[in-house]
């Protein structure tokens, strides 16, 4: 037997020398006549599969056949499902120069030799691994692009996903593959609808005007009436003054935009109307992204928490069935809320806040080092938790580091956690809670908290987790809240919860909905996207 070139990397030539050696063993034990038809060809997929460990495996336990360079059905029917997914990669917002389908066909139809097309049988499982992980699970490690993602992503297996795809119908298992979630399907079918309206010019000139109200007119209103039409919030018309029809058109732009509802087209809303249909093709296509980052089960029931939107959701197969507002994490990087999902467990009522050892230190300490009765209402308590008498604290002996002391406010309606707080224990130590700050709900924009999640229905919210459980969850929980007493509720059934970041969503209905980027987590993502070639693309009809 005629070994042929080995690679010139150390790891990879002992693979490669390991694979050939197995071979050289099922070839020795086969008929002579086989070993002169199929040498080649299994030397070739051993040398090009020593890269890979999991294709190494994957050949070696297959005694180095091919699966998709033969001329039976089977391998035809695999590498035309193959290459049909590829060419189709750019409608998942994947990059399709990364599989190159052009490529992998021409060195199919060049593959005069065994050992070419033992070479490209292997490029073949290579773009079906790279395809299969990306369109799956996403081409990015997102807390590589914000730390702050700290989801983890389900990986899967490529050996196990090149068992499962020899095992299966070939064009089903491919289809099989992105999330099945209908929101990934409506963010797809709205991509391709505006890609087919970027074909036809996009959105049109942008309004020339910083803000228009009813009953201007001129040239910036039928620009906006041209944009509103395109947008789809108004239907065809004529018109050239701001109208009732306009306004009507307005208001619905402002409530898919999350933007406070008045029919006006001031300044937050004109920015929002000017931005290119490019831009927002960039959003939809982060959030298939981000969809492929949770290709998991949700739930037939979880809490969604949308960061960009402000809102807390319980969704009850795929449908919200009850939803407040929220207080995010603030802007600055280490007030931020993180994202990832975990598992609701219980509730505290008349809870007591301990508070955060980097609010202590960062916050407290230096107030108690300018004044000893400062933060009032909160207790020093050392790490037994017994309260240490403010005089019997002296500040100024210590810094962040060394400070040995801990701060816990007890139940009150002045708590900063409020009356209630909702517990999915995590090492980032975010939660969902009350707060006595009710005012900052009334705000277009709430980025507010130290990474934390408020809400301002948090009864509500309580007595929609309760009614699983109890036949009157109110009464229930307002006769633990009057006893004044901290108690916990545990929920019968844990609910999965998901802090998510969505820029790009839909409703039930199909609509599409559009956030600000308010941490720039999405232009941080969209970057990193297209440095690995994905692209807005437009279509013909």
């Amino acid at each position: 037997m005629t070994l042929a070139f080995l690679p010139c990397h150390p790891v990879r030539r002992l693979r490669a020398f390991a694979l050939i050696v197995t071979l050289g063993t099922l070839l020795l034990t086969a008929p002579a006549p086989v070993q002169a038809q199929v040498t080649a060809f299994r030397q070739a997929v051993a040398e090009s599969a020593a890269r890979d460990t999991d294709l190494a495996t994957f050949y070696r336990d297959r005694a180095f056949e091919g699966i998709w360079t033969g001329a039976d059905r089977a391998a035809a029917t695999r590498r035309n499902a193959l290459l049909s997914a590829l060419a189709d990669a750019g409608a998942h917002g994947l990059p399709v120069g990364r599989y190159d389908p052009d490529s992998l066909m021409a060195q199919l139809r060049a593959a005069a030799t065994p050992a070419q097309q033992g070479a490209a049988e292997v490029a073949m499982s290579q773009a079906f691994l790279h395809y299969a992980r990306d369109v799956q699970t996403g081409i990015l490690t997102p807390s590589k692009v914000v730390p702050l993602i700290v989801r983890e992503v389900p990986l899967r297996s490529p050996l196990g996903t090149l068992q499962a795809f020899i095992q299966s119908n070939p064009a089903a298992f491919l289809r099989s593959l992105p999330p099945s979630s209908p929101e990934y399907a409506r963010l797809m079918r709205e991509k391709l609808r505006l890609e087919g309206l970027l074909a036809q010019g996009g959105y049109g000139p942008t309004v020339q005007a910083a803000s228009l109200a009813p009953g201007a007119s001129g040239q910036a209103v039928v620009d906006l009436r041209n944009r509103l039409m395109l947008m789809g919030f108004l239907d065809r018309t004529a018109t050239q003054t701001y109208d009732a029809g306009i306004q009507a058109a307005v208001q619905r732009f402002q409530q898919s935009m999350g933007l406070s509802v008045d029919g006006t087209a001031g300044g937050e809303t004109m920015k929002e109307i000017n931005v290119p249909l490019d831009k927002r093709m960039q959003s939809v296509i982060v959030a298939m992204e981000r969809e492929r980052w949770m290709n998991r089960p949700r739930g037939q029931r979880h809490i969604w928490v949308n960061l960009t939107d402000f809102t807390a959701a319980i969704v009850d197969n795929d449908r919200v069935t009850f939803s407040t507002r929220s207080v995010i994490g603030a802007t600055e990087g280490d007030r931020q809320s993180p994202e990832f999902s975990d598992v609701m467990e219980y509730m505290v009522i008349n809870p007591s806040w301990y508070v955060p050892r980097s609010i202590v230190v960062n916050e407290y300490l230096p107030q108690l080092q300018r004044n000893a009765g400062a933060v009032s209402h909160l207790d020093v308590t050392d790490r037994s938790g017994k309260v240490i008498p403010r005089g019997s604290v002296n500040a100024s002996k210590y810094n962040a580091r060394t400070f040995p002391y801990s701060m816990r406010q007890g139940p009150s309606e002045r708590n900063a956690l409020g009356l209630v707080k909702f517990l999915f224990p995590n090492k980032y130590n975010i939660y969902l809670h009350d707060t006595p700050s009710k005012n900052l709900f009334s705000r277009e924009s709430r980025a507010f908290s130290h990474g934390c999640i408020r809400l301002n229905d948090p009864f509500d919210f309580a007595y929609a987790l309760l009614a699983r459980q109890e036949s009157d969850p109110q009464a229930v929980f307002q006769a633990r809240l009057k006893s004044g007493a901290e108690s916990r509720i545990t929920l019968q059934e844990p609910v999965p919860v998901h802090i998510v970041y969505r820029t790009a969503f839909t409703n039930v209905t199909g609509q599409l909905q559009f956030r600000r980027d308010v941490y720039g987590r999405d232009a941080a993502i969209w970057n990193a996207l297209a440095r690995e070639g994905v692209a807005v693309r437009a279509l013909q009809g």
